[in-house]
């Protein structure tokens, strides 16, 4: 397996191109070597486009899933390993500087000698101020104070983005406070999540043990933190619930919360939290917090300290000895994702000191491993979608002409931050040295944490980034109408020392990146707010409507999906269901304005079309573990990477074309069914 996939652009290429002096050995075309051709494109196109990979590239045993991502991230967790090497050589940097700071987690992350002999010990305060709780009062202050280092005990709390007020920053509380995350592994009875419910108690069982519990009294122990996690879940919302924002709003005063939930004083919790004064909160769902009052008080104290002591260490059981983090892996990742081995430790250790101080890594990557030219050209081509976008608005046939006015506003409106920050954050005050992995872990959870409620009562910054240039991932912000695409996502694999062609750039950036998060402005959540970001219908309630029937062809045509003995849930992925099908189309409506397209240049004998739709295939070439799988339909808004390829496909009249996809084959939608929304 390759282990580089930078591509270089722009002038760059054509001086590597031109004048090479060595005989350079013949292009391999992934499009064709990815293929297996025994797969029918009109049955399964996921597999007809990706299988061949599958078949030569099995899933490691230390990974969910193999496929483009891992590809990638490969690439990436190389040259941060290279980073944080480089800065751990580094003994004697300036202390506080970034690559002290980068030298010293990676080093005290790698040091299992050291993380071993400590066991447990870096949590000691804390098991402390666990035990000294003696009251509600204490109950609730210990419960704020373990929020401010990572952990999410008893609900969610955080600051961002008023919804309806897009300039301030509110305080924010969601249901939460539960290990299994969603509700429904506590309440399906089919034979597998009943399963994860059974092994989860023996997981817990078996973690207070190794916190020194005797066996009987951790069964005890286990059976108090199910009973009680089994009633927070019981309060807590779906997760297609939690797709509504309007629903999910509910804006009251500190006074009004106090009474929604009077066990709980929040003037004092909300201190705790690091709030000195507040005006409103947002309450996710009421009735959750309405239901956590009531169990302050009807659970014992003495069952609260051993809830708190499983959530502590839960939070930081990948940062502890090694029979800790072995049977945390066991659950987490065995049994639950399905993987059976442990990635290498240089591979955890990058991945978490990215995930702690990736603000400071990026600064270093942009400068040794960015390719020249990358952000004008995701620039270029993020660009170039929106004006089709636009094209299309002004086209469609059920959409009224004031309403028109008003999307293409918001279109034009839209912020594109690419490649990587302007300005980056200031992290001097966070102290990491080589002493403990688990408190280096700790301080830049606290970083995190004080530099998020420290937005509150101040202006919301719309110039702040929310992922790293390194991050191979997107997204979009409904609240500052903006998408961020970070630089990583330039890559390619197999395109090494060459530009790719324009299918596959517009294929897999054009349309599953730009077209896909621009879209999300669009789909079921994000077309509910405004050019300024604000939750504000700016729909005729005719249009509404229309809208809302082509949003439900697409809910009807993934609940019809099914993996394994579970059937995808087609309200929770709506939005990602939209953001696929408006990616691909608007993909491909830019690529058609290219020289390649217009000139219909053949390729590897594959036509302009074929090569941008296998282009977008590539982009969701994802082979996922059945276990991960199933995780994957019970907890998150993205289908499996099978459906986010044939679902969209199924829907456009050029891939059967392409393809010669007739009707009554599986890749085949009857007009009544086809879903064309933007």
């Amino acid at each position: 397996m390759k282990t580089s996939y930078k591509i270089v652009l722009g002038a760059l290429i054509a001086a590597n191109l031109v004048g090479c002096a060595k005989k350079e050995a013949p292009f391999v075309d992934p499009l064709i070597t990815n293929r297996d051709t025994t797969v029918s494109p009109s049955e399964d196109f996921f597999h007809f486009a990706n299988g061949g990979w599958f078949k030569q590239h099995p899933i490691p045993a230390s990974e969910r899933s193999n496929g483009i991502f891992r590809m990638i991230q490969d690439t990436i967790n190389n040259q941060i390993k290279s980073i944080c090497e480089k800065s751990a050589q580094e003994t004697d940097a300036a202390k506080g500087s970034n690559v002290q700071k980068i030298g010293d987690f990676y080093a005290s992350a790698m040091d299992t000698v050291a993380i071993n002999k400590a066991g447990i010990t870096p949590l000691k305060s804390e098991f402390a101020s666990i035990d000294a709780i003696s009251d509600v009062p204490s109950l609730l202050k210990t419960m704020a104070h373990m929020h401010t280092i990572g952990s999410g005990a008893g609900f969610t709390f955080y600051v961002s983005q008023d919804d309806k007020i897009s300039s301030k920053n509110a305080l924010q509380f969601m249901q939460g406070g539960t290990g299994l995350g969603q509700r429904d592994y506590y309440f399906n009875t089919d034979a597998e999540t009943v399963n994860i419910r059974n092994e989860y108690v023996k997981h817990i069982q078996a973690m207070m043990q190794l916190l020194g519990v005797p066996a009987t009294e951790a069964g005890k122990n286990a059976t108090t933190i199910m009973r009680l996690e089994t009633d927070l879940a019981k309060a807590s919302r779906k997760l297609e619930e939690l797709r509504d924002p309007v629903k999910n709003y509910n804006k009251m005063s500190v006074a009004q919360f106090k009474t929604l939930t009077p066990n709980i004083d929040w003037s004092t919790t909300l201190k705790d939290l690091g709030i000195a004064k507040a005006d409103s909160v947002i309450v996710g769902q009421p009735e959750f917090y309405k239901a956590l009052s009531g169990y302050v008080k009807s659970y014992a104290i003495a069952d609260w300290k051993t809830y708190l002591k499983w959530d502590l260490v839960n939070t930081y059981a990948a940062y502890l000895n090694k029979e800790i983090e072995d049977q945390n892996f066991k659950f987490y990742s065995t049994v639950m994702g399905g993987v059976k081995k442990q990635k290498p430790r240089w591979k955890r250790s990058v991945e978490q000191t990215d995930g702690s101080l990736g603000e400071l890594i990026g600064q270093v990557y942009v400068k040794e491993y960015l390719p020249e030219g990358s952000k004008e050209k995701l620039l270029e081509i993020g660009n170039n979608i929106r004006d089709v976008y636009a094209e299309h608005i002004k086209k469609l046939d059920w959409m009224s002409a004031a309403t028109k006015v008003k999307a293409l506003n918001k279109l034009s409106k839209i912020v594109m931050k690419v490649g990587y920050p302007d300005k980056w954050k200031d992290m001097s005050s966070m102290v990491i040295d080589r002493t403990s992995y688990c408190k280096n872990v700790m301080a830049a959870n606290l970083w995190q944490y004080q530099y998020m409620t420290n937005k509150y009562g101040k202006p919301v910054d719309r110039t702040e980034w929310s992922m790293y240039p390194q991050t191979y991932n997107a997204y979009y912000n409904p609240s500052n109408n903006e998408i961020c695409v970070p630089a990583c996502n330039i890559l390619v694999p197999g395109y090494e020392g060459r530009m790719p062609d324009d299918a596959i750039l517009y294929g897999i950036i054009g349309g599953s990146t730009f077209g896909h998060e621009i879209t999300h402005g669009f789909d079921d959540q994000g077309s509910q707010y405004d050019e300024k970001g604000n939750l504000n219908n700016w729909w005729t309630a005719e249009d509404l409507k229309k809208f809302q029937t082509k949003t439900g062809l697409i809910v009807s045509q993934f609940n019809k999906y099914k993996v394994g003995d579970k059937n995808i849930n087609g309200s929770a992925t709506q939005g990602e269901n939209i953001a696929d099908l408006g990616g691909v189309v608007m993909g491909y409506e830019a690529f058609k304005k290219t020289k390649q397209y217009t000139t219909k240049e053949v390729i590897s004998k594959l036509t302009p079309d074929q090569r941008y739709f296998l282009a977008y295939g590539y982009a969701w070439m994802v082979n996922t573990n059945k276990e991960a799988l199933s995780q994957q339909i019970m907890t998150d808004v993205h289908a499996p990477a099978q459906y986010r390829i044939n679902g969209p496909l199924s829907n456009i009249p050029e891939f059967y074309k392409a393809f010669n996809i007739k009707p009554g084959s599986p890749m085949y939608q009857p007009d009544s069914l086809r879903v064309v929304i933007w």
